[in-house]
């Protein structure tokens, strides 16, 4: 009896650790590759654009991918060398900012939209693992409650309710030609967030992106 409610607890603590420490995840929910461009040879070049608000981020994004495409062979820029504003920009602006880093490609990666999961875990009451009157005797005492009934009162154990968020991120990145914008490759992709910091969660994602890219081909 004593190992079985010993396990449970255990059991419990782990789960929740587990929560409080969830880790960051990207997955692949669609993929296209044109078949008409693919195959032909491989992209050598590319400005690696991220359209997003936080203008950190996006210098982190940019700056990571980068050394994660050069380290493949891929001769690649970041976009904020070239227009180095935050926002909408014209597709003059674009096309001049491809023009001024002489690359063939642009890859652009922009978010959907951000979605919230709410999960609950029910709380519980686990009981003490002997039951009364154990140890009763052997001098301890009035007032005492006899030996077991002080110990045993450590395993009655209350966990209340846990209820966690977590962050979907909903992406779509897109590998373009410079010279006519036609596609080339695009990835949905979903990243949840967990607890970790933006790096964490931008390096996740870029070794995602670029393992991608190097079995399709494309790189």
């Amino acid at each position: 009896m004593f190992k079985r409610c010993a396990a449970w607890l255990w059991l419990s603590m782990l789960c929740l650790g587990l929560a409080g420490c969830a880790t960051t995840t990207t997955s692949i929910d669609a993929q296209w590759v044109n078949p008409a461009l693919v195959g032909k040879k491989p992209v050598r070049s590319m400005m690696v654009m991220s359209a997003q608000r936080d203008s950190t981020n996006r210098r982190l994004y940019e700056d990571r991918m980068v050394a994660a495409l050069a380290a493949t062979g891929v001769n690649a820029v970041q976009s904020y060398r070239f227009i180095p504003e935050d926002g909408p920009v014209s597709e003059e602006v674009l096309r001049n900012a491809v023009r001024q880093a002489g690359v063939s490609h642009a890859m652009v990666t922009r978010v959907i939209n951000v979605s919230t999961q709410v999960n609950v875990s029910p709380g519980m009451v686990m009981g003490p693992a002997w039951g009364p009157g154990w140890g009763w005797g052997g001098g301890w005492g009035p007032g005492w409650g006899g030996f077991a009934g002080y110990h045993n009162a450590m395993w009655a154990t209350t966990m209340p309710p846990q209820v966690t968020t977590t962050q979907n991120v909903h992406a779509d990145t897109r590998v373009l030609d410079a010279a006519d914008a036609a596609v080339l490759w695009s990835v949905a992709t979903t990243t949840t967030t967990g607890y970790r910091s933006a790096t964490q969660l931008i390096d996740q994602f870029v070794q995602l992106i670029v393992g991608r890219l190097t079995q399709d081909g494309i790189i």
